[in-house]
């Protein structure tokens, strides 16, 4: 039975970026039921310059899995779809992050849940924002349109390749 909403960010700027986010979110059942995708966007990268562009997706989804066994399901996920350690900010295959679980907040390592940084990241906000504008982020008590407002969004387009 599932019984927890969470919006989850993918992205991926390596091999086939495309392939890699659909086969990312084909594995997630059981243990997770998508019920909306965002479009697609290609980003550039964040934190790091010197790398490929992203291609970026949020999605809504239902799952019966508590916070931290969510957690450990998306990063064993990425290991198996062949992501591989790098540093901070810097390329990979296939990352996927919590943004939010249900309205819960946690701040204890590992886990930090609304995501620390989605606030200040117009690549995880514009296509969160396709899903969710009204959603409350519970601890800054802005919407995810409110909080589109104060990043920049340029260059952070919708993809059209294959």
């Amino acid at each position: 039975m599932m019984e927890h909403v969470v919006y989850l960010a993918l992205g991926s700027n390596l091999g086939n970026r495309l392939a890699n986010i659909k086969n990312a979110i084909s594995n997630f059942t059981p243990q997770l039921d998508v019920k909306k995708k965002s479009p697609v966007y290609e980003t550039p990268p964040w934190g790091y310059a010197d790398q490929p562009a992203f291609l970026n997706q949020v999605v809504m989804a239902e799952t019966y899995l508590e916070p931290q066994d969510l957690l450990e399901h998306l990063k064993r996920l990425e290991v198996v779809l062949g992501r591989e350690p790098t540093f901070q900010n810097g390329p990979r295959l296939i990352d996927i992050d919590i943004l939010f679980y249900d309205d819960v907040v946690i701040d204890s390592p590992p886990l930090q849940i609304p995501h620390p940084r989605l606030h200040q990241r117009a690549f995880v906000l514009v296509p969160l924002h396709d899903l969710a504008p009204e959603l409350i982020h519970p601890t800054l008590g802005k919407s995810v349109g409110e909080m589109l407002l104060d990043v920049d969004r340029l260059n952070i387009m919708e993809y059209k390749g294959k």
